[in-house]
């Protein structure tokens, strides 16, 4: 055994003694697997913790929007990244349905949205005002987009309205939806050797601003109803014309017969909350270190036992 796993595998032995994790049900614990790299790294780390206390665990993939209707009706037990910008709106309908809850936030702090590396900025120095793009259209312009730029977003199941965002805002772009996460970095990889210009959806926390130092556009400010309501937002008939949150929310959430099936990991579950420097680790043991997600998954707990063991501790 490490000297690194020393005291949780202590701490365990007392817990166990004192049958406080007694009352777990036997059936599996279900945990959602996504397509982007935190997510199914975090989800394997709690997937791993949740094992350590004695229970057991299942992994299924799931859509990234429609996990919160799975959620609600116990077809899955929890979700640990809930994106404010990506996922408020599909948490919020499950939500006001009933089924699941707020499981609480973890100390992360995140933002989601067009985003270029800073040599995209030398060609087209208005950035990051967002008024600059139209100026600076032709230099992302490609074959596939003829006069107009090109605006990499996320996959289609993210739901990140970049086409909407387009069109309420003018935006002289096309936009093009990547197949994964990892299209994404592709596309900055294969501009940075000629510092090409090149834009595209990006969030944090991840691996990817440590690699390739950038910024986000700053479009207007996020108005709460701006995806519901046109008069929110410049453009008064039209949805989407804001940014996203720029300190949006990382929440958790549970299932709500969760705290009664499986008490002791509904409290590890509460007890549990990830910083960015923590969740981008994770992001870079798969996307630059190459490990499997299961892996790295235990290589960070590996290093972070003296940030997981006192969540233990506290549901002793």
């Amino acid at each position: 055994m490490k000297l690194t796993n020393l005291f949780s595998a202590a701490t365990l032995a007392a817990v166990a003694g004192t049958g406080a994790f007694a009352e777990d049900s036997s059936d599996p614990i279900v945990i959602p697997i996504h397509n982007w790299s935190s997510q199914i790294v975090m989800s394997y780390v709690t997937g791993q913790l949740l094992e350590e206390i004695g229970d057991n665990v299942e992994y299924v993939t799931t859509d990234s929007q429609a996990v919160y209707e799975s959620v609600r009706l116990g077809d899955v037990t929890l979700e640990m990244e809930v994106w404010e910008g990506a996922f408020g709106a599909s948490f919020r309908a499950a939500l006001e349905k009933g089924g699941l809850h707020d499981a609480g936030d973890h100390d992360a702090v995140t933002r989601e949205d067009w985003w270029y590396p800073m040599w995209t900025k030398e060609s087209c120095p208005g950035l990051p005002d967002w008024q600059a793009l139209n100026d600076c259209a032709h230099l992302f312009a490609t074959a596939e987009t003829g006069d107009k730029g090109r605006y990499l977003d996320g996959p289609v199941d993210w739901l990140k309205h970049g086409k909407e965002r387009a069109e309420a805002l003018d935006l002289n772009f096309t936009v093009i939806n990547a197949g994964s996460a990892a299209a994404l970095w592709a596309e900055i990889g294969a501009a940075e050797a000629d510092k090409k210009p090149v834009l595209v959806f990006n969030w944090t926390p991840n691996f990817a601003e440590a690699v390739w130092p950038g910024e986000f556009v700053e479009f207007p400010a996020w108005e709460d109803g701006c995806d519901k309501d046109p008069s929110k937002g410049p453009n008064p008939d039209a949805l989407y014309d804001c940014g996203n949150p720029a300190s949006g929310y990382l929440k958790k959430a549970a299932w709500d017969g969760m705290k009664d099936k499986w008490p002791a990991a509904y409290c590890v579950l509460t007890e549990i909350s990830f910083t960015n420097p923590q969740i981008a680790e994770m992001a870079k043991l798969v996307d630059t270190d190459e490990l499997e997600p299961e892996d790295a998954a235990a290589e960070w707990l590996d290093a972070n036992r003296a940030v997981v063991d006192p969540w233990i501790s506290a549901c002793s």
